[in-house]
């Protein structure tokens, strides 16, 4: 078994076929609004939804809040993941209408505990989030920022970042004072989940 397929393993057979629809929808929109690379598509499976999926048990919450959500990865993914949880609300900021457009079908398709948010991450009202996730978005220095605007204090938060993710942690400790756990990523050997725990300006 694969690192990817260990992702899928256990995922019950409702969530695949939201995912399959949700799939189906990305193939069938991307030509028109580029929600990933179109030579990303046929890693769709591995590269964008098991990337994603991933972090979906990393954390326990309700409410959770996806920046620059952009083709739904990874909150999208997150909140499919997480529809029969009671109670659960996965919110997404992105400022793109195009693919706002996108995941306002895929929600009602799929019928994920989700809702977008049209608007730029640092003009969108304070979320108060238990989470708050982001993929492929900005530099850690950067995102902290966004975390300090959305998440609560006693939070989390949770992103997917690539080999040079050491160099950010550093460059970040600059400006930051914040705790951190580095989960090894199941879908590329060189990447981590970045778990932010307390988080303050230095």
């Amino acid at each position: 078994m694969s690192r990817e397929e260990e992702v899928f393993a256990d995922v019950p057979r409702e969530t695949m076929e939201r995912l399959e629809i949700y799939a189906d929808l990305l193939r069938k929109w991307n030509p028109r609004i580029n929600v990933v690379a179109s030579s990303t598509l046929r890693e769709l499976w591995t590269r964008h939804i098991a990337d994603s999926l991933q972090i979906s048990g990393l954390a326990s919450a309700n409410s959770w809040v996806d920046l620059g959500s952009g083709g739904g990865f990874p909150g999208l993914v997150v909140a499919i993941a997480q529809a029969d949880l009671p109670g659960f609300r996965m919110t997404m900021i992105e400022s793109d209408q195009r693919k706002c457009a996108f995941l306002r079908t895929v929600i009602r398709e799929t019928g994920a505990p989700a809702t977008v948010l049209a608007e730029r991450i640092e003009q969108a009202l304070p979320q108060g989030a238990e989470v708050v996730s982001a993929r492929a978005l900005a530099p850690l220095d950067q995102l902290l920022a966004h975390v300090e605007r959305h998440r609560r204090a006693d939070g989390c938060a949770l992103f997917l970042k690539g080999e040079s993710w050491q160099k950010e942690v550093e460059a970040a400790q600059q400006n930051w004072r914040f705790t951190y756990e580095a989960e090894p990523s199941k879908t590329n050997p060189v990447s981590v989940i970045l778990k932010i725990g307390e988080c303050a300006r230095a």
